[in-house]
């Protein structure tokens, strides 16, 4: 199996962002801008269904890409940690698992299929992030 992702769509539709939930919008914002490199767009105060939110806006990755957004509602303590998986691709899993670890990250495990070395980390909050590179 080749080293590349497949890309495809069978709808009208494009995939725009993903928004995770936090707890910390500041420590998030930092680790996730510091470990992978996300640029921020923009902040907003809004409301979602009636709840007041303060969110960070990250420009998208590459060309035509979606956009990475962190939300912290203002009534709600914290977020489940294991509500959904973020996928980051890399070509120095070595040096991003580093970064990662100096900010509060956690290694969770390491393994490899597919043509990819693939890592698990931890972010300060829990939430679960899976790394891959090209293996070779």
């Amino acid at each position: 199996m080749a080293a590349t992702l497949p890309h495809g769509r069978s709808h009208d539709v494009d995939f725009m962002f993903t928004k995770l939930v936090v707890h910390d919008l500041e420590r998030a914002t930092e680790f996730y801008r510091d470990v992978f490199g996300l640029v921020e767009v923009h902040r907003l105060d809004a409301e979602i269904t009636g709840r007041k939110v303060s969110e960070v806006v990250f420009m998208p990755t590459s060309e035509g890409g979606p956009m990475f957004v962190l939300v912290r509602f203002h009534d709600r303590a914290g977020p489940a940690s294991d509500e959904t998986i973020l996928g980051f691709a890399t070509q120095d899993l070595d040096a991003l698992l580093e970064r990662a670890n100096a900010l509060g990250g956690v290694t969770a495990s390491q393994t490899a299929g597919g043509g990819f070395r693939h890592a698990f980390l931890l972010d300060p909050e829990g939430h679960l992030i899976q790394i891959s590179q090209p293996a070779g």
